[in-house]
């Protein structure tokens, strides 16, 4: 039983209580899901979901009054461990491609834009189970999760990082696709962790027991 203090954003992108359950499931049932900045003071460790359009997440985050500066503060500032799950990923990107164009946090450079897979025959979104393939296992919230686990997906956009480094991981669907990137006290899964089975909740143990440093 870790029993850390992560705290889920809670800012209307949809419903979050399966994250909130998973990390509740690891982490012996303490978690705080809230939208109040004040909140985001005592977080060990700070949860970003995310499900929809890149803008309207953003434009989620901005309407309550100084939550993206506390967010800002306590995972640029105070380098707490941070993760974004899906579009909460998408939003550390430079710039969102998705209905016009939206900043991003700008944390790992890059765009997200609409997947355009290879074969035709390919749908979009890009939906259901597919294997990762990592580039850096060493990474501590990746270490020891298995070569090439399965994770779940849904997402018509993806994150092309500048920097190929901060790629940790990719799946194929008709070329490579971002699934985890990642730089300092920063991570991001395209994936859904929560609804990924065994996998998801051991990278949720995993991301508890990190303490931002690689």
């Amino acid at each position: 039983m870790l029993k850390k203090t992560p705290v889920i954003i809670d800012y209307g992108s949809g419903n979050i209580r399966s994250v909130v359950k998973s990390f509740e499931h690891v982490n012996g049932g303490q978690v705080l899901s809230t939208n109040d900045p004040l909140e985001l003071e005592g977080a060990s460790h700070i949860v970003l979901p995310g499900v929809g359009a890149f803008a309207d997440c953003k434009a989620g985050l901005k309407a309550f009054p100084g939550l993206v500066d506390a967010l800002i503060e306590q995972v640029v500032g105070e380098k707490k461990p941070f993760l974004g799950i899906c579009v909460g990923m998408q939003l550390m990107a430079t710039l969102g491609r998705e209905h016009g164009e939206t900043a991003g946090f700008d944390w790992i450079r890059g765009n997200v834009v609409k997947l355009k897979p290879d074969n035709i025959n390919l749908k979009i979104p890009h939906m259901g189970w597919n294997e990762l393939v990592f580039h850096k296992t060493t990474h501590p919230v990746l270490s020891g999760l298995g070569s090439t686990p399965h994770a779940y997906f849904v997402h018509s956009y993806c994150f092309e990082a500048v920097n190929v480094e901060h790629v940790l991981a990719s799946v194929e669907y008709g070329g490579l696709i971002t699934a985890i990137v990642g730089r300092d006290n920063l991570i991001g899964t395209q994936f859904h962790p929560e609804k990924s089975q065994h996998f998801g909740l051991d990278l949720i143990k995993q991301f508890l027991t990190w303490d931002g440093t690689q």
